[in-house]
């Protein structure tokens, strides 16, 4: 585009939100233009200029926009063997491993027009016995599309929406009316739609489940990332992440373990990092050096790959291992010396701030995805720098851990992903959209078959 027409652009994105409260700011651009494109292709509009005032005269319009734009290309059981091993791997543990007097809180995340969330109510409902669900289930169904919401929360689908449903679930949690297949009212008690904003709402909280399958693809990298910390946020401890079979997690080992990597069903690690709590563990502050804590101790965190500090409760440095050494260019002399003195404590990034918000707030404060330019190397490093307060047995401060957990390697491999996955986007948007045209011309041929039953 000509900056004239990326500022013309811009101007219709703006619109949107200020009009209709949709943000696309964390949306693949990419995939925004060509959505677009074709709108004013099938209108026979100039440009984005022309079809803002389109959008003026015509608001309906609005309403084919965004069922462009987000996307609401959903199905019951949509590629069921990553269903069954959902059902297998963590389903199934989760009924049998909660107490029966508790619930079980499930955020259906992108759930379009509801049968990603009427999907989870059936598995759970074959696993726990109808009684036991209607008890204990509670399924939150979020999306963006309003319209779309409106759909789910009706819970009536045509024969084509409902023929990927196997036939046992058809007949125990549908009913079957003139206006076509109906979700159980019973079982649909217990799915709660809602309207958020995966990136700028908060998200649902201790939920052991979430599901977002084919949500996260659309999301530029930064906002993938905003949008994942926010459901490691949401899940309790265990808790479990189902995304879709295009989407992967990278650079999020130290929050997420895969369960099945095929199926993209992953499991939430527990606490805060591991690298936060290492230091958490072996360091023991004390001005002018480290406290005798044994030798085990002392040799785990020298050698540890994770560059480590600690500051006392006057702000001097009083312990550094090796690598943090070699990175940052200090040495055991330094050791007793304020940190502001040092240029670690501004560059690659402002610390004392951030050092004065974790003492504060006794609390561990993470930040992600650093860049820092080492001398002498063309690219920059990245690092998930973690600072928290330590404490000792009574609760009293001792001072302050920062540890640099460098992700340089994460970060190019997801890079590199992101690369391949927009070359392919729009082959994998024509192939989806060939096949959802070839199943409704199958169903339409079923039905009108000789001897069809209506």
């Amino acid at each position: 585009m000509t900056p004239d027409k990326e500022r013309d652009f811009d101007d219709l994105l703006v619109m949107l939100k200020e009009i209709r409260g949709f943000d696309f700011s964390g949306y693949k651009r990419t995939t925004l233009e060509r959505r677009i494109a074709r709108r004013l292709e099938f209108l026979k509009l100039r440009d984005h200029a022309e079809y803002r005032d389109y959008l003026e005269l015509e608001p309906e319009e609005f309403n084919e926009l965004f069922d462009s734009l987000l996307i609401n290309v959903t199905g019951f059981f949509r590629d069921p063997a990553a269903w069954q091993s959902l059902r297998a791997n963590v389903v199934r543990g989760l009924v049998a491993g909660k107490p029966a007097d508790q619930g079980i809180r499930i955020w259906s995340a992108g759930c379009a027009t509801g049968e990603e969330a009427y999907t989870l109510a059936m598995i759970l409902a074959a696993e726990m016995g109808d009684e036991e669900f209607t008890r204990r289930v509670k399924i939150y169904a979020t999306d963006l599309d309003e319209q779309a919401l409106q759909v789910a929360r009706a819970a009536v689908y045509t024969e084509r929406q409902v023929a990927g449903v196997p036939a046992e679930f058809l007949e125990t949690c549908f009913e079957r009316s003139e206006s076509g297949y109906g979700f159980r009212r019973d079982l649909r008690r217990r799915v709660i739609f809602g309207r958020n904003d995966l990136t700028r709402d908060a998200p649902i909280s201790r939920v052991d489940l979430v599901s977002a399958r084919n949500t996260l693809m659309y999301f530029t990298t930064e906002t993938q990332l905003n949008v994942v910390r926010r459901f490691h946020f949401a899940l309790s401890d265990p808790g479990h992440l189902f995304l879709g079979r295009a989407e992967m997690l990278l650079n999020q080992s130290d929050t997420f373990e895969p369960v099945d990597l095929r199926m993209r069903i992953f499991r939430k690690k527990g606490g805060t990092t591991s690298f936060a709590g290492l230091a958490s563990r072996s360091a023991q502050p004390v001005a002018g050096g480290p406290r005798p804590a044994g030798e085990l101790h002392v040799a785990a965190l020298a050698s540890s790959p994770i560059a480590h500090i600690v500051l006392d409760t006057e702000g001097r440095l009083a312990l550094l291992n090796a690598r943090a050494e070699a990175l940052f260019n200090l040495h055991p002399r330094d050791l007793g010396r304020p940190f502001q003195d040092f240029e670690l404590s501004y560059r690659p990034v402002e610390l004392r701030s951030v050092i004065e918000q974790a003492r504060a707030e006794v609390r561990a404060v993470e930040l992600r995805e650093v860049l820092w330019h080492r001398p002498g190397e063309p690219q920059p490093g990245v690092f998930d720098i973690v600072v928290l307060p330590l404490r000792d047995g009574a609760g009293r401060l001792l001072g302050v851990g920062v540890n640099f957990h460098e992700v340089t390697r994460f970060r190019r491999l997801r890079d590199d992903l992101q690369r391949a996955n927009r070359a392919l986007e729009p082959a994998y948007e024509e192939l989806q959209q060939i096949s959802d045209a070839l199943k409704a011309r199958e169903s339409e041929a079923s039905e009108a078959a000789p001897g069809h039953q209506a």
